[in-house]
């Protein structure tokens, strides 16, 4: 097999790796455009929330945790890759270029696509059992290497305060015109969409975890067995991701951190949920930054629940196109 045969089967199943990338409502916003020297990444504005997200903050975010999830796939298939970010100014579409070069890829986006395939959103109650610091520190540490920071809200009265802001989140989105609607579309998808959150993803009546301020979905088909030596609340660990900008080149990174952070808490074997409703509240925002991280400047971009899962059993997959649906063509 020639060179550029190799390199065009490893990138092909690496843009089939990258549709394993978690986004809202697993809308999958995102398109690929294959070039000479690589591939393109564009916005799926057509697969916009307009009332869920109304800034659109969601789908850049989820469109760069696809790109994070290209660059570590790619990486595994030993290809080298260099991006760039939002392009072409005329195309606000075009988020990032991503071009192949000669040379060795990052050992380290080697080692985060060996979770690709393991990690799931868990929206089930998690143990008691506390996250190591030294595990909070490594997925810190993979924040900073893609421009954002990692927050960890673990003292009482900030872990409180912030659960309040997402519990305060979900009501208020609960009388946005149109919120219900979208979440109902993405929750009950046709049998061959391939898209939404299915029921095999979503927790049973009484087995969704209380007082973590959850977004609330409509209840599925995933249990949670009981634990009596555990206490009844959830045991999870709180963390806020912030840029020091709110440009889109600041949401794409943090979709980029987004993923990094998800992959590297996967591979210690970690359950996590990322959780964006506060987010998409412009009161909500502001508190995160201002309430429970007391830096009234940084930019909340997204908040990731982790924790040990206390249940043995496999999650599902959630569906994905098929990369052949997501290319642009010439």
């Amino acid at each position: 097999m020639s060179t550029q045969m190799r390199t065009s089967a490893g990138l092909w199943g690496a843009l089939q790796r990258a549709q394993r990338a978690p986004s809202v409502h697993n809308t999958q916003p995102w398109r690929w455009r294959l070039t000479d020297v690589g591939v393109e990444l564009y916005a799926d504005r057509t697969r916009h929330l307009v009332d869920t997200d109304p800034d659109q903050r969601d789908l850049i975010i989820s469109c760069g945790a696809a790109l994070h999830h290209l660059r570590v796939a790619l990486a595994a298939a030993g290809l080298a890759a260099s991006v760039g970010r939002l392009p072409n100014p005329d195309n606000s579409d075009h988020l990032a270029t991503i071009h192949l070069r000669p040379g060795s890829p990052e050992p380290a986006d080697t080692e985060l696509a060996r979770a690709i395939e393991l990690r799931h959103t868990d929206r089930r109650r998690f143990s008691a059992q506390p996250v190591p610091a030294s595990i909070i520190a490594d997925l810190a540490a993979n924040a900073t290497a893609n421009g954002t920071v990692l927050h960890s809200v673990t003292d009482d009265a900030s872990r409180r305060q912030l659960i309040a802001v997402l519990v305060e989140a979900a009501s208020q989105q609960r009388h946005i015109p149109g919120y219900s609607a979208e979440l109902t579309i993405w929750t009950r998808r046709y049998t061959d969409a391939r898209d939404g959150v299915p029921p095999e993803s979503r927790p049973a009546t009484g087995a969704q975890p209380m007082g973590v301020g959850l977004r609330p979905f409509p209840p599925g088909r995933l249990t949670s067995p009981a634990y009596p030596s555990e206490p009844d609340q959830d045991g999870s660990t709180l963390l806020v991701l912030t840029t020091a900008e709110d440009s889109m080149c600041d949401r794409l990174r943090a979709g980029e951190a987004t993923s990094a952070v998800l992959l590297a808490a996967t591979r210690h074997r970690l359950a996590t949920t990322p959780l964006s409703h506060a987010l998409e509240v412009p009161h909500t925002r502001r508190q995160l930054a201002s309430r429970v991280l007391r830096m009234p400047r940084a930019v909340p971009q997204l908040v990731i629940r982790i924790g040990w899962a206390t249940s043995g059993l496999t999650l599902v997959p959630t569906p994905r196109r098929p990369l052949e649906s997501v290319l642009l063509r010439h």
